[in-house]
């Protein structure tokens, strides 16, 4: 059974930096497309970044030149580098995966970023 588990959300000031992790099990990692969603309270999940599997990756306007996405096949893991993090980017981040059969989501890692 694939599972996917976010990790490294937290409180960070204006400003500051944080970096997701979503770690996958039960699964050789071998997913079409990998995203990275958020979703702020009362609003609807929105798509961060996209990593594909032959390495093209894809930012939505609000994370473009801050957010970083990348992969570490060895280690089964999609990581978020957010840099000068802004109070609008407070939200729940959650990892997708596809597969080309069905997709994939974590449970979210929370990210509150304090003005």
């Amino acid at each position: 059974q694939v599972q996917l588990v976010e990790s490294g959300g937290g409180s960070v000031q204006a400003g500051g930096s944080l970096t997701l992790s979503c770690t996958v099990s039960g699964n050789t990692f071998n997913f079409n497309v990998m995203r990275w969603y958020r979703q702020a309270p009362g609003k609807q999940r929105d798509l961060v970044a996209t990593i594909s599997r032959g390495g093209g990756i894809k930012y939505e306007g609000p994370a473009e030149g801050r957010f970083t996405i990348s992969r570490d096949d060895a280690k089964n893991t999609l990581y978020l580098q957010m840099n000068s993090l802004k109070p609008e980017d407070t939200a729940v981040y959650y990892c997708y995966a596809y597969d080309a059969v069905q997709t994939y989501w974590g449970q979210g890692t929370q990210v509150t970023v304090s003005s």
